[in-house]
């Protein structure tokens, strides 16, 4: 898999389980009619998911290192 930024890793992240978190507590509330209330839990339990799944890829990617064929030599 290609190297992710960890700023952008993290946004994702938070967006997921923000969203996620909402998703639960809406669909969870009377707030929403009786036919909603599944599909809103089910959709806010899919980005929890979603959001450790990119916390699963930030902790395990390998950091990028530099290529090597770019660094200039110091001559003498």
């Amino acid at each position: 898999m290609r190297y992710i930024e960890p700023t952008r890793v993290k946004v994702l992240m938070m967006m997921f389980f923000a969203t996620g978190s909402i998703g639960i507590v809406i669909g969870l509330s009377p707030v929403a009619g009786p036919q909603q209330t599944l599909m809103i839990t089910f959709m806010g339990v899919i980005n929890i998911g979603l959001g450790a799944f990119f916390t699963f890829i930030l902790l395990t990617q390998i950091q990028k290192e530099p290529d090597k064929r770019k660094k200039k030599r110091k001559s003498d």
